[in-house]
């Protein structure tokens, strides 16, 4: 099994805990950062511009993607040159589409051509991923997202879209592939082995790093450990199991 510093994949620390990402920056394994609306409002973010500013002062010299917050496209395309003037490393999520269904490829296309660097977000379908790469061909350094663990919530296999992704975005040079959402560290290895450029990692899965090539038989014996430590500290108890009388036995 590989370990980390063999992969070629990108990892991306994804949050909005301003302690959590600032202590992710001195780790040299983490090549950039994403957050969206979500993340902010879970992290208790209240102040949205400050809070990316003071990430942005914080991290110069790594990509840093902030999504816009507006449902327009006109609105959007403000707020996009908006968020890009914060730094040279800042990247826009803008969305594949509003939240009436409407495309949102020609923003995109205004936008990478204008010079700003765009993250295409919340793409799940292979007809997205082509619109996507046809509006940033030409343009600014850009991103892909691809949620590919929201994919697998469908019970879908992402591993073949992202293919197909990959092959699309081949003929560009100004490209890379997310793989987002990501469920599990099995993921960073399914990306690494594909070919992806980058997956997005929550802290959650961030904790799991240290199991990459942990022996088995010894995670099998901690788990056991972890079963038995908690009932005993639960003082869960059962009944005795009366003894079975023979049968046809008598008082």
């Amino acid at each position: 099994m590989k370990s980390l510093s063999d992969l070629k994949v990108r990892v991306f620390a994804d949050g909005a805990d301003r302690a959590t990402m600032l202590a992710l920056y001195r780790e040299p394994y983490i090549k950039g950062f994403t957050t969206n609306p979500t993340l902010m409002r879970k992290a208790g973010v209240t102040d949205y511009e400050r809070f990316a500013r003071e990430i942005v002062a914080h991290i110069p010299d790594r990509p840093i993607c902030l999504e816009v917050l507006a449902d327009e496209e006109e609105e959007m395309e403000r707020q996009a040159h908006h968020i890009a003037s914060w730094g040279p490393n800042v990247y826009v999520k803008i969305p594949v589409t509003n939240t009436r269904r409407q495309p949102m490829y020609n923003l995109i296309r205004r936008l990478t051509w204008d010079g700003i660097q765009v993250n295409a977000t919340a793409v799940l379908a292979l007809d997205q991923v082509r619109r996507s790469v046809e509006a940033l061909q030409g343009g600014a350094l850009s991103y892909i997202s691809i949620f590919a663990g929201r994919v697998a919530d469908t019970g879908r296999d992402p591993v073949p879209l992202m293919r197909s992704a990959l092959e699309m975005m081949a003929a560009g040079t100004n490209s890379q592939l997310v793989w987002a959402s990501p469920r599990e560290l099995l993921n960073i290895f399914q990306a690494d082995a594909i070919g992806c450029h980058i997956i997005t990692l929550t802290s959650d899965i961030l904790r799991k790093i240290s199991l990459i090539g942990k022996d088995l038989n010894d995670l099998s014996l901690e788990t056991v450990r972890m079963f038995y430590d908690d009932a005993t500290r639960s003082e869960y108890k059962l009944a005795p199991v009366p003894e079975e009388r023979p049968v046809g036995s008598f008082d």
